[in-house]
């Protein structure tokens, strides 16, 4: 039998990762980095498609892999209509929303259209998505919020979500669907659900504007000041937005967005970053709190992820606070490539049937 390949594709807003999978095992890895003045000339990141395809099709002829073998093109989900959990094959329907997307422009769009169009061009290919951030299968009771023009709704780290959560039920040789786990990931942006037998039934809609405040993004502000502000005549409604998402969290209060770095500086005895860095622990640990509730307070496991779960002292300051809801287990890290390329050999290997974007 030919070997089996799987190339994955994952766009951010100034990198595009890059790697190929042969059955279990990387071959390749690539994490190529965009400078503002490599994405300068495109006005939208729509436009920046040919130079992120030619760059990655540059990079994998430079380090000679072949693509000869690849089954399954394994692209990052963007910002398409709510979906269930899943890996969707890339169609007619999904190309036109990623191209002029309900939510707005996203680096992440790009990952099934050059997924598409790189299968499109090798002999057995076909290209995939795989639990993008809009995965949503809340309960009904979770999309309610205090006025009926304000519906909740579901944007999260889907992709590491499930993978880790998987990771975790493998471990204790039991089924994802078996389990009630509450998975916090830790990044720039900051994401805590409640799964239940393998569905996500709540989750703080961690893209703009719900849930603990991050590195760089605002979280949940009291309405009423944030109301106020908005119609004080000082800031254009583009300025409130970003200091919601950009320059809200640590950007804010620190003057930076390097979690790292403030960990340093607590270390160091800045007394102002250890209140700040301190309070968006507590805050963390009050939303694991809530998610506590939603499962009824019956909880498998606490698990941690995302690049922020390297710094034991972070970490710690939420342990302290949940460590009696449920055990904590800590997944440093956000292994997205992997989780897109398991996806895909799972596919392959017809233990995971694609589903259709409609």
């Amino acid at each position: 039998m030919k070997e089996v390949r799987i190339l994955a594709i994952n766009p951010g807003s100034t990198s595009t990762k890059i790697a190929v999978y042969q059955d279990t095992e990387p071959i390749f890895l690539k994490n190529i980095r965009h400078s503002p003045e490599d994405l300068a000339p495109f006005p939208k990141i729509s436009d920046q498609y040919h130079f992120r395809k030619d760059i990655i099709l540059q990079q994998l002829h430079e380090a000679d892999i072949s693509l000869e073998n690849v089954h399954a093109v394994m692209g990052r989900g963007g910002l398409l209509k709510p979906i269930p959990s899943g890996v969707y094959e890339v169609n007619e329907a999904m190309i036109h929303d990623l191209q002029n997307s309900p939510l707005g422009e996203h680096a992440s769009n790009l990952g099934g259209l050059i997924a598409h169009d790189i299968a499109g061009e090798l002999p057995d290919a076909k290209a995939y998505i795989a639990d993008p951030i809009v995965v949503d299968e809340l309960d009904d009771i979770a999309r309610v919020s205090g006025h009926p023009l304000f519906e909740r709704i579901s944007i999260f780290h889907a992709l590491n979500h499930k993978a880790i959560a998987r990771e975790y039920a493998k471990a204790k040789m039991k089924k994802y669907e078996e389990l009630n786990l509450i998975v916090v990931h830790l990044g720039g942006g900051i994401t805590v659900g409640a799964h239940q037998k393998g569905r996500v039934i709540d989750v703080n809609q961690g893209l703009d504007g719900e849930g603990p405040f991050t590195p760089e993004r605002s979280g949940t502000l009291p309405v009423g000041a944030l109301i106020r502000l908005c119609y004080s005549g000082k800031y254009t409604m583009k300025e409130v937005l970003t200091m919601n998402k950009g320059c809200g969290g640590l950007v804010a209060h620190l003057g930076t967005n390097n979690a790292e770095e403030v960990g340093k500086m607590v270390m160091a005895g800045d007394a102002k970053a250890k209140l700040i860095y301190d309070a968006m622990a507590y805050q963390v640990a009050k939303y694991i709190g809530e998610m506590y509730t939603v499962l009824k307070c019956e909880v498998d496991a606490i698990l941690i992820t995302g690049g922020i779960a390297y710094d034991k002292y972070f970490v710690s300051l939420i342990q302290e606070r949940v460590f009696k809801l449920a055990p904590v287990h800590v997944y440093p890290g956000e292994d997205e490539m992997h989780a897109l390329a398991m996806n895909g050999l799972f596919l392959i290997k017809g233990e995971l049937q694609a589903k259709e974007y409609k």
